[in-house]
């Protein structure tokens, strides 16, 4: 969910052309990488611990609830954290709590409580969003500010291949492979079901505390390492105080407030479709092994990192919000195909939604905040908490495929892509400018 690469910084930066900022850059990069790790573990994990704990689809969609709840609730805190420690402090404190987390993990695959594996992934969520806080100026300010746009795009393709690298290790690692029918589980003794359920929550722990250790090898290097801090420029006007706007300011511009609740309906689409691949092509195709399943999980976001990069050369001859329209389209008709068609057809076009989800986040992002002015850094501060969709969307999800079947589900993502079809033709344009057609 990169976006500041897409964004002109409102506010300049003070910087040594004679530095070398190879080695902070490269460090920075790094967190780029490690948050993807803790956050799309979560699509294996889910429906890991779904077997594990014996859960409803619903029950299980606390998963990215919880996660995606903790990014919200820690997104103001972590901004404190950062002010108060600087940066290369408040980037330590953050993957400290992410080890946190991942350690966390083991006590709650001993006790197999899925309460305590909620509390590990909501530790996790607010380490990375402290990072996230943190990482994105910084990475913007590590040299030149006219080529801020480039190390931010450097930096997010490490974000694309730690996607698919996790879902392709965590397969491996995660998943046990044993699956067992619901007659198999009836004719076990309490006895057997207990430690065949340990043996499944107990997977968690090697890969979880091997995670841990990275992160915190990461933080002393980090800790132990120079990392210059931000100066911001005051003879830039735009760099003075531009909080002042307040609610006000926030209604002043439709563009703005219907880009929030275009973040909040495509991170809940992205995160809700991406965490019922798995479950979806066990119920397209009955009996597939779970190993195999979760190969769709990796393909989905192969999907998606190619897109990106492909939406990022469209983008160049076609208009940013026309573009939007026609991928929003595109989901629209794989959703439906998902919902009205049955077998590995269904399941592929699940898959290919994952291309048109690239330039979604991105391009919403970037309309929003089109002509904001001095008020861009309070744009971005509502749309940042907008995330928390990622959080509710996939309950919704869950709760209808409980009651009806999982093939339904998928009519949330498909109201999601619609809003999106709406902003891209109609919500994104600057009301309050001399300009009545979709932004450049």
């Amino acid at each position: 969910m990169a976006t500041a690469s897409n964004i002109s910084a409102e506010v300049k930066y003070e910087y040594d052309f004679n530095a070398n900022y190879n080695r902070p850059m490269a460090l920075v990069t790094t967190l780029f990488f490690m948050w993807a790790v803790a956050v799309n573990i979560n699509d294996i994990l889910i429906p890991h611990l779904k077997k594990a704990c014996d859960l409803t689809d619903f029950q299980s969609s606390f998963i990215p609830f919880v996660f995606f709840g903790g990014y919200f609730l820690m997104a103001r805190p972590a901004g404190m954290i950062i002010k108060k420690f600087g940066y290369r402090k408040g980037l330590v404190i953050g993957l400290i709590i992410c080890a946190t987390g991942a350690f966390l993990f083991y006590p709650a695959a001993q006790a197999l409580s899925f309460p305590m594996f909620l509390i590990a992934i909501f530790v996790m969520a607010c380490g990375n969003s402290t990072l996230e806080v943190g990482a994105y100026p910084l990475a913007a300010s590590l040299g030149n500010p006219a080529k801020s746009s480039a190390r931010l795009n450097f930096a997010a393709a490490f974000n694309a291949l730690g996607a698919v690298l996790t879902s392709l290790i965590a397969r491996s690692f995660i998943l046990s492979g044993v699956q067992k029918t619901a007659e198999d589980l009836k004719s076990m003794t309490a006895v057997q079901l207990n430690e065949y359920r340990l043996f499944e929550a107990g997977t968690v722990k090697t890969p979880y505390i091997f995670l841990g250790l990275i992160f915190v090898i990461i933080a002393a290097i980090i800790y132990f390492s120079h990392i210059p801090e931000i100066k911001e420029n005051t003879n830039n006007a735009a760099a003075k105080d531009i909080t002042v706007g307040g609610s006000h300011t926030f209604f002043k511009y439709p563009h703005l407030y219907l880009g929030v609740v275009g973040i909040f309906f495509y991170v809940g689409a992205q995160v809700g479709v991406a965490s019922f691949i798995f479950r979806y092509a066990g119920y397209q195709m009955p009996g597939i092994p779970e190993k195999t399943a979760a190969l769709y999980i990796t393909f989905h976001l192969v999907a998606f990192m190619v897109g990106r990069f492909i939406g990022t050369g469209l983008q160049q001859k076609i208009k940013p919000a026309k573009l939007l329209a026609l991928f929003a389209v595109a989901d629209l008709l794989l959703v439906a195909v998902a919902i009205l068609l049955n077998g590995q057809v269904a399941v592929w076009s699940v898959i290919l939604i994952g291309f048109f989800h690239s330039i979604m986040f991105p391009t919403i992002f970037a309309l929003a905040l089109n002509k904001l002015g001095t008020y861009t850094k309070d744009g971005s501060t509502y749309l940042v908490m907008a995330i928390a969709g990622g959080a509710i969307i996939p309950l919704a999800m869950g709760f209808i495929s409980d009651k009806t079947n999982i093939q339904m589900a998928f009519v949330v993502p498909a109201v999601c892509y619609l809003y999106i079809l709406y902003y891209a033709v109609i919500g994104c344009r600057v009301k309050n400018a001399a300009q009545d057609s979709w932004p450049v």
